[in-house]
């Protein structure tokens, strides 16, 4: 796996590399996918083998509510995502709306998702507050396999006192999957009158087809 930087190493015993960043195919891939609780200054990341996509990016967000945000808030009415406008959650995405309305469906609470204007993904605190930090930590270490990634990412901290439980996502996720017509217009979405295409809720039960 490709990574920028330098590490010291004792003299004589450099850790063996490859001189080209391509797919190993016992390797693999190493995908990244955060979640950021804001209050609590807690990380969740899911690093999956196969394709960031939307079904990706909501197992995450449903592993790290299983595993620590139904124990931090218990009893919660609904769930707020702020997320990018682009990417595996894009504001355009068919999959994502899809995605999440199946996981509000397991949560069985309504999901309120805020997505930010084009070209403003700096703004989302994920980066600068924990991003940004999981790349310092591991910056000039080699990441020669799965675990040791999740072992970087898990063991990063800062002085405010961050927390990052990372895990390895064994699934596979397809590309290409088209959301028809139909199943679309099944998912219970509330747009908000501003700007509805960014904000919207997404509620646990389907509308009548």
């Amino acid at each position: 796996f490709k990574n920028g930087g330098r590490e010291w190493q004792p003299k004589g015993e450099p850790e063996s590399v490859q001189v080209h960043d391509f797919l190993d195919p016992q390797l693999g891939k190493a995908i990244p996918y955060g979640v950021y609780d804001l209050s609590e200054n807690e990380g969740w990341v899911s690093v999956g083998i196969d394709h960031d996509t939307a079904r990706f990016a909501a197992e995450a967000i449903h592993r790290w509510w299983e595993k620590m945000g139904s124990k931090r808030y218990r009893g919660a009415k609904e769930l707020l995502i702020t997320a990018d406008g682009g990417g595996s959650n894009s504001s355009r995405c068919r999959l994502w709306k899809l995605a999440l309305h199946d996981l509000a469906i397991q949560l069985g609470i309504p999901i309120q998702v805020c997505h930010f204007p084009p070209g403003t993904s700096k703004w989302n605190k994920i980066e600068h507050r924990m991003f940004c930090h999981i790349t310092q930590n591991w910056r000039g270490r080699p990441l020669v396999s799965h675990e040791v990634i999740i072992n970087l990412i898990a063991s990063t901290t800062t002085r405010t006192g961050l927390k990052i439980h990372a895990e390895l996502d064994n699934g596979h996720y397809p590309t290409g999957i088209k959301v028809s017509d139909e199943e679309l217009a099944a998912v219970n979405l509330k747009r908000a009158d501003f700007h509805g295409d960014w904000n919207y809720a997404i509620l646990p039960r389907q509308t009548k087809t």
